[in-house]
């Protein structure tokens, strides 16, 4: 496959045809796959499914269970909780595509939430639905498939608002044609928000009550996080192609450590206070800073991921801010990275890109 980033339905589409094949529960009208079989393709089963979120089950139940009704699903946490992840894993089962998205920004548009026109069309012919261009979230409407809007909270007030008759009357109308498109059976909104854009772009009362929010946590322990670095950067690797490194699993858990310390504002035994600096320090950034790494001691290096190659990744991510967060980083390598004798070799490294 020569595409850099595959769409899930895509690039797992072995293990969906595996689950629709042994899936014989009850499924809701137009979806692929049962409930408890998108539970078993998100969670993975130990054997042939693979784990694509990890993450408490009953989060995952409680999202599925949510698009079986008629209301809305909102994913909301700090960045790098794994929310466009889920988004997107959860609209491949179910849907079989996860390409019916809407890219939250600034500048989205409510053409982006309704409709548009192909504006040659319309000065020819007038208003007709040949000239209309369906949005994604009509054609979800359209063909009873799930709707993908990522960060909800950084678009416009007015254009999240385009949504409420959407979610709440499941039509979207076209006034200029004097029509409306209904919303078929299997079709449902999956909304992503950062918990840190609150007060951006909030929410109306009468939009929030439409959707069931579902926060996603940040991975409860180290082990954890360092099995989802680790997972996730075999991933990337085998994708990108990199050649083979070992897997470096002790860089990785300093890594992790690291982001976790800086992140919570105290180390891991508790014994020391530290500040923390004005970035997220996420788990996505943990595997952008490893993936780094395993690039640079492939192409680089010996083969071997080794401090050096993920100092400067590390550096990159925690000083954000060149006056403020210098200052943070360098308290927390003298105050604590150098006190470990264990790191030695990732102090020294840390220091020479510092």
């Amino acid at each position: 496959m020569t595409v850099l980033r595959p769409h899930a339905e895509d690039q797992y589409a072995d293990e969906l045809e595996i689950l629709v094949k042994a899936d014989d529960r009850p499924r809701p009208p137009g979806w692929r796959l049962s409930p408890w079989a998108v539970t078993t393709y998100l969670l993975g089963d130990g054997a042939q499914i693979t784990p694509k979120y990890i993450g408490p089950r009953r989060i995952v139940e409680v999202a599925v269970a949510t698009l079986a009704t008629d209301r809305a699903l909102l994913l909301l946490g700090v960045p790098g909780t794994a929310k466009t992840w889920l988004s997107e894993h959860l609209a491949a089962a179910i849907s079989g595509d996860s390409t019916l998205l809407v890219q939250g920004t600034a500048g989205t548009a409510e053409e982006a939430i309704r409709y548009g026109w192909n504006y040659a069309r319309l000065l020819a012919e007038g208003p007709s639905r040949e000239a209309l261009t369906p949005s994604p979230v009509m054609r979800a409407m359209a063909e009873g498939r799930l709707a993908r809007v990522e960060e909800l909270t950084r678009m416009p007030s007015d254009v999240q608002d385009a949504l409420i008759t959407v979610l709440s009357e499941k039509t979207l109308p076209i006034p200029e044609l004097n029509e409306e498109v209904q919303a078929t059976r299997g079709f449902n909104v999956i909304a992503t928000a950062n918990d840190r854009d609150r007060g951006v772009n909030e929410l109306s009362s009468a939009l929030r009550r439409r959707f069931n929010t579902v926060v996603l946590p940040v991975p409860a322990s180290a082990e954890e996080e360092v099995d989802i670095v680790a997972r996730r950067v075999a991933q990337l690797g085998r994708s990108l192609e990199l050649p083979p490194t070992p897997t470096g699993l002790e860089e990785i858990r300093r890594v992790v450590t690291v982001f976790r310390e800086l992140r919570s504002g105290a180390t891991s035994d508790g014994r020391t206070t530290v500040k923390s600096p004005s970035g997220t320090l996420s788990t996505a950034e943990a595997i952008s800073v490893v993936t780094s790494g395993i690039a640079l001691a492939a192409h680089f290096g010996d083969g071997v991921l080794r401090p050096g190659d993920v100092a400067a990744g590390i550096v990159g991510a925690v000083v954000q801010d060149p006056v403020s967060d210098r200052v943070v980083w360098h308290e927390y390598l003298e105050t604590v990275v150098r006190e470990r004798p264990e790191w030695r070799d990732f102090y020294r490294a840390c220091r020479d890109v510092s």
